[in-house]
C-alpha cells in the first residue's frame, strides 16, 4: 500500500478556544447567577493558561483562579484588570509579589498577610488545607471558601461537607461564600452559593464521563500518525517484554508517541482511531513510541487520534485507572515533542 506523507511533527495538539468560550458560556448558565471562577492552573489544565484564561473571560467567567503566585503573576500582564486567586499555599516572601500584582490569596492559617484581600479557608472534609474552625474576619478577608471531597461520587458526603460550611459562614453574608467545583456546579445546585470554581468541565471534560448531558465541548484534540506499519506473523511481537504476540497474522502500526510525550505506558489496552478506525493499543507504551494492531493494512502516514472526537480522554482515564486531570496535565506540548495550534472554532 502506497504511504501517506506524514506531517514533519511527530504530534499536534490543537486547543479550540472557541469551545472553551461556549463552555464557560454553558456553565454560567447552568451556575444560575453564582459567579463563574475559571480555574486556570498548572498551566490551563495543559491547555495554555493565557489562552484559556482569555477564552473563559470572554465566555462570562468573573474570576481566574490559580496554584501559586507565579503563576498569578504570570496572568497579570495580559489581564491587568481581571481578578486572581490564588488557591494554594503561598510563602511570606511572597507576599510582597503577590501585593505588586495585584493578586487575591486563600490562606490556611491564622497569620493573614498585610495589605493583601484574602480568602479564608475552612476545612470541612477535605482533610488537606483549611481551618478546622472560623474565628471573627478581619476586614482584609473578602471571601470564605472550602473544597468538596467527594462532589462527583458521593453526594450524601458532600451535603455533609456543605451543611458544615453554611453553618460556619452564615454570620458573614456579606463576604462571598465559595465551596462548588465542576461537579457540584453541574449537579448540586444548593452549593454554587456566590461563586463556584470550575476547571475540569471548562476544557469540556465532564467529572461524571458523560460531556454531552451538560452541553460540554472538549477543548484539547491530540493527533499524530502511522510511521511505520508491520505484518507480523503468529508468534512474533511488538514492543518491549513481547506483551503483544500475534496469534494469528496481524497487521501493527507504530505511532511516534510515547511516555515521554504523556501518553502513558497504563494505557495499552485503550483505543484510537486510525483513518477513522478504532485500534486497540498493544503491547509495551515505549518512551517514544507505542503499538496498534490495525484491522487492515494502512498506509504509513496514515492519520492518528489520540484524544478527539470518537476518543476521549475519559475513557482513556478509565483503561489508565486514573482521572482526566492527571492525563490532560501530563501532555507534553513543548515544540521538541508536539506542534501547538490554536484555533477559535465558532
Amino acid at each position: 500500500m502506497k504511504a501517506v506523507d506524514p506531517p514533519l511533527d511527530r504530534s499536534e495538539i490543537a486547543i479550540d478556544l472557541g469551545a472553551l468560550r461556549r463552555n464557560a458560556a454553558t456553565l454560567v448558565r447552568a451556575l444560575e447567577g453564582a459567579e463563574l471562577w475559571a480555574v486556570v492552573k498548572a498551566d490551563g489544565y495543559g491547555h495554555g493558561a493565557t489562552d484559556v484564561a482569555g477564552a473563559s473571560l470572554d465566555g462570562g467567567a468573573r474570576a481566574l483562579c490559580v496554584a501559586t503566585v507565579p503563576e498569578g503573576l504570570a496572568l497579570r500582564s495580559s489581564f491587568p484588570e481581571a481578578r486572581i486567586l490564588v488557591l494554594g499555599p503561598t510563602a511570606p516572601e511572597e507576599t510582597a509579589p503577590a501585593r505588586e500584582g495585584r493578586l487575591e490569596l486563600a490562606v490556611s492559617r491564622l497569620e493573614l498577610p498585610d495589605g493583601l484581600p484574602v480568602h479564608v479557608e475552612l476545612d470541612t472534609g477535605m482533610g488537606r488545607f483549611g481551618l478546622s474552625e472560623l474565628p471573627p474576619p478581619p476586614a482584609q478577608v473578602v471571601g470564605l471558601m472550602s473544597h468538596f471531597a467527594t462532589a462527583d461520587t458521593d453526594a450524601r458526603f458532600a451535603g455533609v461537607q456543605l451543611g458544615r460550611f453554611l453553618a460556619a459562614v452564615s454570620p458573614y453574608g456579606h463576604l462571598t461564600h465559595h465551596i462548588a467545583n465542576s461537579a457540584a456546579a453541574l449537579r448540586l445546585p444548593e452549593a454554587r452559593l456566590d461563586a463556584a470554581r470550575c476547571g475540569l468541565a471548562l476544557y469540556g471534560v465532564s467529572p461524571f464521563g458523560e460531556p454531552e448531558r451538560d452541553g460540554l465541548e472538549p477543548v484539547l484534540a491530540w493527533r499524530s500518525h502511522l510511521a511505520q506499519v508491520r505484518r507480523l506473523e503468529p508468534g512474533e511481537s511488538t514492543g518491549y517484554g513481547r506483551r503483544f504476540r500475534a496469534e494469528s497474522p496481524a497487521w501493527i502500526g507504530l505511532v511516534p508517541v510515547g511516555y515521554a510525550d504523556g501518553f502513558r505506558r497504563d494505557l495499552t489496552g485503550t483505543s484510537v482511531l486510525v483513518a477513522d478506525e478504532p485500534c486497540p493499543v498493544v503491547g509495551t507504551i515505549s518512551m517514544d513510541s507505542f503499538a496498534v494492531e490495525l484491522g487492515r493494512e494502512q498506509p504509513v502516514g496514515a492519520p492518528v487520534v489520540l484524544i478527539g472526537p470518537g476518543v476521549s480522554v475519559e475513557r482513556h482515564a478509565e483503561v489508565a485507572r486514573t482521572i482526566a486531570y492527571e492525563l490532560l496535565c501530563g501532555i507534553e506540548t513543548g515544540p521538541e515533542r508536539a506542534r501547538r495550534t490554536v484555533v477559535d472554532g465558532a
